[in-house]
């Protein structure tokens, strides 16, 4: 059976081929920053051309599900289309990149990492925070909250604290990055005086 990171390496090769660039978001972001987490679901951000998004979602054969309906509506509208291998189950997301400062930004920000042996663009620790606070408020998703918190835990002092309050304030998620960063901050500390006892 196919497994997520086979399904993953091969949505890439072909978004490669059509030349797309794009970045892993969503969990597999925040679990290759943070605390790792199962999903089913796998978020890519990409800036294609329509001509390059019609080639993509045509190079998929009978195993997968695709409309090109949806693709199409998601050119039009910046929004989301889904493609899925319909013998596994894995799913994911292809979000069209928002015209606006925050997702300009954090595409241009994005960096590689590893999945097995596949370098993979990724979106930043600080940016993966900001993005999983932004859905939290909109969802009310607690579950956005932790995934936040867990790349805090990890990546804790390497943060780029005044990047974070920065676009924190524009995306109104201050409260949230504000009670988040307090409460990794005192976990951090009470995990070290455990340490020096």
């Amino acid at each position: 059976m196919t497994s997520q990171a086979d399904f993953l390496e091969g949505l890439i090769e072909k978004l490669s081929r059509q030349n797309i660039p794009y970045m892993l978001s969503g969990s597999v972001s925040s679990s290759i920053h943070g605390q790792p987490r199962a999903t089913k679901d796998v978020d890519i951000v990409i800036t294609p051309t329509e001509r390059q998004l019609l080639h993509f979602a045509k190079s998929f054969g009978e195993g997968y599900y695709v409309s090109l309906e949806a693709v199409r509506e998601a050119f039009a509208h910046n929004s989301t289309f889904n493609v899925i291998d319909n013998q596994s189950g894995w799913k994911a997301d292809f979000i069209i990149r928002k015209d606006r400062p925050f997702s300009e930004k954090e595409f241009e920000r994005r960096c590689t990492a590893k999945i097995k042996q596949l370098d993979v663009w990724v979106t930043s620790p600080e940016d993966i925070i900001l993005s999983k606070l932004e859905w939290a408020k909109d969802s009310q998703s607690e579950q956005q909250f932790r995934d936040a918190f867990g790349v805090a835990m990890v990546q804790g002092d390497r943060l780029d604290r005044d990047y974070l309050h920065k676009w924190a304030k524009e995306l109104q998620v201050e409260g949230s990055l504000k009670q988040l960063l307090k409460q990794a901050k005192k976990l951090l500390d009470s995990k070290q005086e455990t340490k020096f006892e």
